[in-house]
């Protein structure tokens, strides 16, 4: 894991810009680790990336986290600051063998889900359906009573039991924040999703720093790579005295 440069910063949004949110937070995360190949990345499991998103966060902007929220009873603007830290849930021991699950007269082994299989659900506008499609793409085999049967033959009530065993597994992939309306005293979890909260840091601090090019490079004929190279504060210097 490496911090992202200002360089970094203006690259990682010109090529996720126009992009899905599943390719966005890979894109992200390639520039942090880039030893990885896309594939490795993209074969992570979404907690275990979420993680690795959120030590990317840290490394580059801090731990504080200043973010908004809005009611969905009265509609008030809320603004709150989270923690990195405290965000970040320790990973369960899941073992050496594979993931299992025993319920009633089924045996289920199955993997947690990936941005392939998120990446796979964006077209689905269903979200009932988009959910056992996720499980059903994460389920290696199937058997009852020793008999080994098809995904799409698994009841509800099983269904939900495999969902529920790969959140327990993978918890880092819904972070929930309890939510406490002042103005009407409404109460309500909030879905954190650091690869959506990064993703919108990086474009504003992108967009910055091309202005701060612009003024810069006008003002003193220098070249983007050499303005960038610069510490933050000295920039800061710099564009105070031209402006």
């Amino acid at each position: 894991m490496r911090a992202l440069s200002a360089e970094d910063i203006i690259i990682v949004w010109e090529r996720g810009e126009h992009r899905h949110p599943v390719d966005r937070a890979l894109t992200m995360l390639a520039a942090a680790h880039p030893r990885m190949t896309a594939g490795e990345l993209a074969e992570l499991s979404i907690g275990e990336r979420d993680a690795r998103l959120l030590g990317l966060r840290e490394a580059t902007f801090g731990p504080t986290l200043q973010s908004f929220a809005e009611c969905p009873a009265c509609r008030e603007r809320l603004t709150f600051t989270l923690d990195t830290r405290t965000i970040r849930v320790p990973k369960p021991d899941r073992g050496d063998g594979g993931m299992e699950l025993v319920a009633g007269d089924h045996t289920l082994r199955f993997r947690l889900p990936n941005s392939h299989d998120l990446a796979a659900l964006a077209l689905c506008g269903d979200p009932e359906t988009g959910h056992r499609i996720l499980v059903e793409r994460c389920l290696l085999e199937a058997t009852r009573d020793g008999i080994a049967i098809g995904g799409d033959s698994l009841p509800d009530e099983t269904v939900a039991k495999l969902a529920g065993a790969m959140a327990e597994l993978d918890p880092q992939a819904e972070v929930l924040i309890g939510m406490d309306c002042l103005s009407c005293g409404h109460r309500w979890q909030l879905l954190f999703d650091i690869a959506a909260f990064l993703w919108t840091e990086i474009a504003l601090q992108a967009k910055r720093l091309l202005r701060e090019v612009h003024i810069l490079a006008r003002a003193y004929g220098w070249r983007e790579a050499d303005i960038l190279s610069l510490s933050a504060t000295r920039r800061e210097f710099y564009i105070d005295m031209v402006i």
